[in-house]
């Protein structure tokens, strides 16, 4: 009687553990899928095909966007114009691409609109799969503003992004 006992409880947990896998494992949630809809009319790039990096920093912050092909040429190129655009419209404190992809009230996105005129120094460069946006300001309600803006776009776009920066992703795994 006590081995049933012990059996019928372990086999009862295994059961829940089970039943709970396909929620474990479910990789993106309603509001992921929104966002990466969203982002298709927006984004030229293929967002499955890409990784996002948004780095932290003192002054403000990082924001990478790769190809995770290195030798997809069609990927690179859509990144590149893609972030050369919003560089050009964000130094015009011009956000309507990420509000119109994460919503008007995305925490930080107001902060950074009601930035002066060159409050954020806003420069994109090349990387060798893909592109960046460097933000940075001596204004600390900015930073702080940048670092939510920042988390609010890695949980929208949940798998397809990381913390850090691409170098230091690819140092992690060597």
């Amino acid at each position: 009687m006590k081995f049933n006992t012990v059996f019928s409880t372990t086999l009862f947990c295994g059961l829940i553990m089970f039943a709970g896998l396909p929620i474990a494992f479910a990789t993106e949630t309603s509001r992921q899928a929104e966002v990466r809809d969203k982002g298709a009319v927006i984004m030229p790039f293929q967002l499955k095909t890409t990784t996002h990096f948004f780095a932290k920093k003192q002054d403000g912050g990082i924001q990478q966007v790769v190809a995770k092909d290195p030798h997809d040429n069609t990927q690179i190129r859509l990144i590149r114009e893609h972030l050369q655009k919003i560089t050009q419209q964000f130094r015009h404190q011009d956000f309507s691409d990420p509000a119109t992809i994460h919503g008007a009230s995305m925490p930080g996105l107001r902060e950074l609109q009601k930035a002066k005129s060159g409050e954020i120094n806003i420069t994109y460069q090349d990387l060798p799969s893909g592109g960046q946006i460097r933000y940075s300001t001596e204004n600390k309600k900015l930073i702080k503003a940048l670092h939510r803006w920042f988390d609010a776009q890695m949980s929208d776009h949940g798998a397809d992004a990381k913390e850090g920066s691409m170098q230091h992703d690819m140092m992690k795994h060597h």
